[in-house]
């Protein structure tokens, strides 16, 4: 199994998208807040990609969740860029939400249980499960 996501900031052309790991590591929140400066639309989204192979089955599977940048870190909880990403309608962050939490709204979380399930429902089908 493989997984990979990245933040997509719509006013930034969907940077940092499959940047986001290394834009974290160089300039980081704060960062990337300073790119946004003075910027009005703030929408963004998280995408996961999964894929597993258990063979002979390849299964992908891709989850979004989107919301907006806040406008300074918010919460000290999750990693990442958490703490500025806030879901749509809500009004925390994922910096300040309980794992628990997180994981009703997280593009990981969907995009992982997704997979799964698609890969039970076809080893149930060929009666390998």
């Amino acid at each position: 199994m493989v997984e990979d996501a990245g933040l997509f900031i719509e006013a930034l052309n969907g940077f940092p998208g499959p940047y986001s790991s290394y834009v974290y590591k160089t300039i980081g929140v704060n960062g990337v807040l300073k790119l946004m400066e003075g910027i009005e639309d703030r929408r963004a989204y998280f995408r996961s990609v999964v894929a597993i192979i258990y063979e002979p089955y390849i299964v992908v599977e891709e989850n979004t969740v989107y919301g907006e940048i806040a406008l300074e870190p918010r919460g000290d909880k999750g990693f990442g860029f958490d703490p500025i990403f806030k879901p749509m309608g809500l009004e925390k962050t994922f910096g300040e939400m309980s794992v628990s939490e997180k994981n009703m709204y997280s593009h990981r979380a969907g995009c992982v249980k997704k997979a799964f399930s698609k890969l039970v429902r076809l080893l149930k089908t060929y009666n390998t499960l």
